[in-house]
């Protein structure tokens, strides 16, 4: 993998660990103090993913071939025809301005297979906000985090959710545990093991398609919502 991997003595993980999580919820926009949380706590998780994957066919493709969720190897998303996932994609990125190219390197996995694990987990991020409908906003995010916490029981999302409702104002803590969380709860358990899926290779499918063959439950609008 990319990027220079740091090893820690236990002790050194808990500090990274700790300082991390105070300096995530002084500054939630520290997307490398977020990922260093994940990462020293989430070892355990990540390689409970990485048996689950090892055991499904499309997992095992993914591990062998290990496809980057970057520019160089994504770009034909954006040549996909309209209401594909791949265009889907390509609409959420370039709306919002966003690259695959900003996400940080994995630094503190052990192994190359785990490094490779946690970037996966970090890169399909944005495919997940496109097969749930979530936006990108605070609720979002949380929301999402609920998800992948089902997902992945990284003790990282659990921290990541408790952090975002301390920053609701009261009319987002309501919607959120009366609308969002739910919906989450429900979704991320009954979809099917999101981190076995070889999402590049269903670029050119129908959007809703991929979606009812993977169980995913869209988020409802909230506004629509009696």
């Amino acid at each position: 993998m990319e990027g220079a991997r740091i090893h820690l003595k236990g002790w050194q993980q808990a500090a990274v660990a700790v300082g991390s999580a105070l300096g995530a919820l002084m500054d939630p926009r520290r997307a490398d103090l977020i990922a260093a949380l994940g990462e020293t706590t989430g070892k355990p998780a990540f390689q409970r993913v990485l048996e689950r994957m090892k055991n499904s066919p499309e997992g095992r493709e993914v591990l062998l071939e290990r496809p980057r969720v970057i520019s160089a190897e994504v770009s034909h998303a954006w040549d996909m025809p309209e209401n594909t996932f791949g265009w889907a994609y390509a609409r959420f990125m370039g709306s919002r301005n966003f690259s695959p190219d900003d996400r940080p390197p994995v630094r503190f996995m052990d192994t190359e297979e785990l490094a490779y694990v946690a970037t996966r987990a970090r890169e399909v991020h944005d495919f997940w906000h496109v097969l749930f409908g979530l936006p990108t906003n605070l609720l979002g995010e949380s929301a999402l985090k609920v998800v992948e916490f089902e997902q992945m029981l990284l003790p990282m999302c659990l921290l990541s959710v408790f952090g975002g409702s301390a920053r609701f104002s009261e009319k987002q803590r309501a919607r959120f545990f009366q609308h969002y969380f739910p919906w989450a709860m429900q979704a991320g358990l009954r979809c099917t093991d999101l981190m076995c899926l070889y999402y590049e290779k269903h670029f050119d499918e129908d959007l809703d398609n991929v979606r009812n063959k993977w169980g995913i439950i869209p988020c409802p609008d909230p506004k629509l919502k009696s």
